[in-house]
Order: structure tokens, then sequence, then C-alpha cells
């Protein structure tokens, strides 16, 4: 991989990055990194996790070279580039910190918290939260300034659209920073305000609950909406589809985001979707949702 080019006057030079949370998004976010030419570190509570996030990444490439998107070299080299561990002090020489954890704020907060003491006064942090305020998350840490939203959509690897949210704090130099990097993960960026779910998911999960509303109400049954939005409306995926990919807690998680955000009853979850999550069934990850994965062709449960 060829040299960063380095940055503006004033700006951060990103030569190692810090992912948190080995999970889909956190490995996807890694992969992106390692791929760019970037030294990437992950942390995750679990050691398993941290390492079954390197055999996904293995795979994922595997695929990409399959596809001829990347070569082996390219794939090998990444892969050497990609450090895991389960404390936050490997991030002391990290130049950002990308937290990609569950989307829980009391979570992200703590995570926060116990970051900062770790890192040096240069380093960027950014969450890639779908929802919560960047503004509040930041408040907890000791660099507002050096402090945004940076939300990569599912699955990282594939998806072209990196939100890119300041907090009120956030200065110029920060974003700039985060910016140039995403274009150096071969992103296109899309700058939301610090509103509740920004852009995406304020136009996208009440779609999604309005279909689970319409499932509720009895309607159309899943097969059926989920078709209808496909074939009339010409989407790859239908919304409950969609809602089990995405994780139907983390759907619930934002809704009420939004709810409360905004205050408004537009916005209420459907109870439906309430109960799925009461009831564990939170979509493709477990097994189960509004469709059932135990075989080899998902079906619906409604």
């Amino acid at each position: 991989m060829a040299q960063q080019d380095a940055p503006a006057p004033g700006l951060t030079e990103i030569k190692s990055i810090g992912v948190i949370g080995a999970g889909q998004m956190g490995s996807g976010i890694a992969h992106v990194c390692a791929l760019a030419g970037y030294d990437v570190k992950i942390s995750d509570v679990s050691a398993e996790a941290a390492k079954k996030a390197i055999n996904i990444i293995t795979k994922n490439m595997d695929r990409q070279v399959k596809r001829e998107k990347i070569s082996e070299a390219d794939k090998q080299a990444a892969l050497k580039r990609i450090s895991t561990g389960t404390g936050l002090e490997m991030f002391a020489d990290s130049d950002i910190v990308i937290e990609a954890a569950s989307e829980n704020e009391e979570v992200k907060r703590e995570i926060f918290k116990a970051l900062c003491p770790m890192l040096k006064p240069s380093a960027i942090i950014c969450s890639n939260t779908s929802s919560i305020s960047i503004t509040r998350l930041a408040s907890v840490t000791d660099r507002p300034a050096k402090f945004m939203g940076m939300h990569f959509m599912n699955p990282v690897p594939l998806m072209q659209l990196v939100e890119l949210i300041r907090g009120i704090a956030t200065d110029e130099p920060t974003f700039e920073t985060v910016r140039q990097l995403s274009d150096r993960l071969g992103k296109t960026t899309a700058t939301a305000e610090d509103f509740p779910a920004f852009i995406v998911n304020r136009i996208l999960l009440p779609m999604i609950n309005e279909a689970v509303y319409t499932l509720y109400e009895g309607v159309g049954s899943v097969a059926s909406i989920d078709t209808a939005m496909k074939l009339g409306a010409n989407h790859p995926m239908g919304p409950l589809e969609l809602a089990d990919f995405i994780g139907l807690d983390t759907c619930l998680s934002i809704m009420s985001v939004l709810y409360d955000g905004l205050a408004d009853s537009k916005y209420r979850p459907c109870p439906l979707l309430v109960k799925y999550v009461e009831a564990g069934w939170l979509g493709k990850k477990v097994g189960r949702g509004f469709y059932d994965y135990s075989t080899d062709t998902p079906v619906p449960t409604r």
C-alpha cells in the first residue's frame, strides 16, 4: 500500500486506528481500515470475540480475492496490520479510536470515561453510533472538541456511505481529519446535524417500524409485506428482512431514541417489535426474528 499523504496543516496525521468492539460493525471497520494501509487494533471485552473478528475479516477478504476486488498480497498485508486485545490501554499510541460497541448510551459513556486516560492528547475519538447524541457522548470525555460521529453502514466493506456528525463542540480540524480519513477508506460521506438518528436512520427506521405495524395490524403477512416493497418500491430487501439483518434490538433502540428525543407519537415503537425483542427474537444473528433462519432458506414466522 502506498504511503498515506501528509495531512494539511492543523490536521491530525492518522497512521494507527483503534476500534472498540469486535462485532459485525467493528470487524467491518477494521477490515476497510487495514486494507487502506492503516495499522489497526481491535479491542473487545471478550478475547474470543476479538479472535472471531479476525476469522470474519479473513473470510470476507477471501471473498474479495475470489471476486478479484483485491489481490492475495493485499489480503495478507492487511491482515498483518491488525492486532487484537481486551484492554483499552492498547490504544495509547492510536491517532484515532472508533467506538463500535452496542447501541446503548450508558455502555458507550462508560467506555469513553475509561478510554480517555489511556489516549495521547492529540487522539481523536469517534463513535459509530447510529442514533445517539454526539454532544451528549462527547460531554463525558476530556476532549469534546476532538469527538464526533463516524457512522458506517452495514456491511462496512460493501456499503459506500459514512455519515459524519459534529457535536456542538467538535472543532473544524477534527471534522476535516475524519472526512479525509473517510475518503482514504474509499467511502462517500454525508454530513448530518446532531439530531436523533441523524439522516439514514431518521428515514429508514420509521419505515421499518411502520412495516412492523402493518404486520401487527394484520394488513399483510411477513412474506406479503416484504414482497410488496421489493417489487412495488424496487427495494433490494424487504423491510422486515432488513430489520432482521440490522437486529431487532438495534431497531428498537433507534426507535426509542427517536421517540424520546423528538417527543412525537409517530416514532412510537410498534408493540410487536418490543415483544420480539423481549422474547429474544432479535433477527438473523440469533437465528429467529421475522424469519426463522434454522434452515438454508429463511422461513417467515408469521
